[in-house]
């Protein structure tokens, strides 16, 4: 198989990088990489046998394995850089590859596409399940920033913890809701039906509860702007059509992609096997978070190079 030769600059990181690992006793190195490499070199100039690979491009898989070097498949989907490490991190620790609690360095491009610049020491302690609002800022969308702010942390909670111990798996649309509840019918008695407005507004605890609660039978959460609950238990009725969503996405993933698609509304999907939360714009997968029990706490670190010897 052939391979990518290393940047003049890499060998001094990556030996920055080994040094930082011995010294902050990480658990492993991570490398979020689109390059074929020599990882057995890469291996050598670390300086430790504990080197992850994660890519989504098969050569780059292929490559790490041929070199007897841990490998995380990723799937290619719209991220932040730090989303991509955070989900390589994820699955790394679900393949018991990495434990919760431990240390991790990562290498990654954090401002260069193709080039590998930024070193990050990075604990698996406090908790992460959140996203930050500079993330949701990027999103092109009329729905208020507390607003979607609010039904993401409500899905995230839901994808993490499940009701009375039990996985569970929904569908939460907001914004524009009119066309959405034309795009919808209802699939069981509305729980909100007859109740005020302010009585069904997500700010409230009682109202975030009520929505764990209820997230247990069939159907979507239609959630106004405001923050207004306008249904429970609607089956969305949008054409699949012209969507392109990942393999293994299930029936509850295209409804969002679907809505979300005829209506300019934004869907987040609750995957019910995993916990993931995906956020769909357009008919597409615009942001995914992964529910931990416990986060990863980032610490960008500023170092020098080690002298080449």
């Amino acid at each position: 198989m052939s391979r990518v030769p290393l940047p003049s600059t890499l060998p001094r990181l990556l030996k920055a990088a080994g040094a930082l690992s011995k010294e902050a006793d990480a658990a492993a190195v991570l490398m979020l990489t689109e390059n074929a490499y020599d990882f057995s070199e890469v291996r050598e100039l670390l300086r430790t046998k504990d080197l992850i690979v994660a890519s989504h491009i098969p050569d780059v898989q292929a490559a790490a394995a041929e070199d007897n070097v841990k490998v995380v498949p990723l799937e290619q989907e719209p991220q932040t850089r730090h989303m991509q490490v955070s989900q390589a991190l994820l699955d790394a620790i679900a393949d018991d590859l990495l434990q919760t609690g431990s240390r991790v360095v990562a290498l990654y491009s954090g401002f260069e596409r193709d080039a590998i610049d930024t070193v990050s020491v990075i604990s698996l302690s406090e908790h992460l399940a959140k996203l930050t609002t500079r993330d949701l800022q990027r999103l092109e969308t009329q729905v208020p920033l507390p607003t979607l702010r609010r039904v993401v942390d409500l899905a995230v909670e839901i994808g993490r913890e499940g009701r009375e111990g039990k996985a569970v798996g929904t569908i939460l649309v907001v914004g524009n809701h009119r066309k959405v509840l034309e795009y919808s019918h209802e699939g069981v008695h509305d729980p909100f039906r007859g109740y005020s407005k302010k009585e069904r507004m997500i700010s409230t605890a009682r109202v975030r509860e009520s929505i764990k609660e209820l997230a247990q039978i069939d159907g979507a959460f239609i959630i106004s702007t405001d923050g207004c609950v306008m249904g429970a238990g609607r089956i969305l009725d949008a054409p699949a059509e012209e969507l392109t969503l990942s393999k293994g996405l299930g029936a509850r993933h295209w409804a969002s992609a679907a809505i979300s698609k005829a209506t300019n509304a934004i869907a987040i999907a609750v995957s019910e096997s995993t916990g993931t939360v995906r956020l769909f714009q357009n008919g597409i997968v615009v942001l995914r978070i992964e529910p931990m029990l416990q986060a990863m706490k980032w610490h960008d670190v500023d170092t020098e190079p080690p002298l080449d010897s």
